[in-house]
């Protein structure tokens, strides 16, 4: 049934919708309240007031502590989550209009901090009227909703609607601190690793990615045990403790590649104790969200690339 956009509309209380929208999609209110940024008894709170307006139940609340939409409730979340991702697609669509002196990259931290950002400078010099804004995380973006020209991402290239262009392979490889290769015990070939605490790179989203077991595995290094070690959610504090000669990373020849001594000879900074590498799964690819380029992403692209091509040799 139409509405008349002439008479006065009869909304729910918006925020009520929004805590609501989101629990719907978790099953729980503790875990809508992480993505809102707020406590699960004010989602709670919300729900309840959205309940109240409408006068019916929209979640049956369960004793292990999750939801479970109610018939009503299940009809609702399906128009409130279109309707969400419509005003969240425009809200980008509008952000992005009037901005085109402003390019904004998405990408994970490591990517950023190890390679990105000690490069950007001579994008800026060449292009000295475009101002980067570079906005680190590790999940996929959504062009439609997020705030982001474009993204380099970390994996297979498989982003389907999205454009996926290849910059650089990988490989990886262990990374120490002269100090602890040349130390008591020393580390000379791969299965004196034994020896020595394992640094991990634990982030959650790239299961399939190299740590240490599939890294022992592939070179086929026997006797080690790979579950031990220290945990980080991130390639560069992984390289941040190897560097402090707190034990032994696995780099990666885009992340970390260029704080290795390639002499490894004695002082500060890392070094490749052993020439053993694995080739990675996964790639370094430029996202963008269509075939044609906007003018400012066509000139990131055309930096980028080249940036790659030269680090590829």
């Amino acid at each position: 049934m139409a509405i008349d956009r002439g008479s006065r509309r009869r909304l729910p209380p918006l925020n009520a919708v929004r805590a609501f929208e989101a629990a719907s999609r978790h099953a729980t209110f503790h875990e809508a309240g992480d993505e809102l940024g707020v406590s699960a008894g004010a989602v709670a709170q919300q729900v309840k007031i959205l309940e109240g307006w409408f006068g019916t139940a929209l979640f049956r609340r369960l004793p292990s502590r999750g939801v479970v939409l109610t018939p009503a409730g299940q009809r609702f979340a399906t128009a409130a989550g279109e309707l969400l991702d419509g005003l969240a697609e425009a809200t980008a669509r509008l952000r992005r209009q009037g901005q085109d002196h402003v390019l904004t990259v998405s990408t994970t931290h490591s990517f950023a901090s190890l390679w990105l950002i000690p490069r950007i400078g001579s994008f800026r010099a060449q292009h000295p009227d475009l101002d980067v804004r570079v906005v680190a995380n590790n999940r996929l973006v959504d062009f439609a909703r997020d705030d982001a020209d474009l993204a380099i991402r970390h994996g297979r290239g498989r982003y389907p609607g999205l454009r996926s262009d290849l910059l650089m392979h990988d490989v990886v490889f262990p990374v120490c601190s002269p100090a602890l290769r040349d130390g008591d015990p020393p580390l000379r070939s791969a299965q004196d690793l034994a020896r020595h605490t394992l640094l991990h790179d634990d982030d959650p989203i790239d299961l399939e990615a190299v740590g240490w077991p599939q890294w022992l595995a592939a070179a086929g290094v026997a006797g080690v045990d790979a579950s031990r070690g220290p945990r980080f959610t991130h390639t560069f504090m992984v390289l941040q403790v190897a560097t402090a000669g707190g034990g032994v990373g696995l780099a990666t020849r885009v992340l970390g590649g260029d704080l290795v001594s390639g002499a490894g000879q004695a002082g500060t900074g890392l070094l490749r104790p052993f020439p053993d590498e694995v080739a990675s799964p996964y790639s370094f690819f430029l996202v963008t969200p269509t075939e044609t380029d906007a003018p400012k992403v066509a000139r990131f692209r055309e930096w980028i690339t080249a940036q790659a091509a030269a680090w590829n040799g």
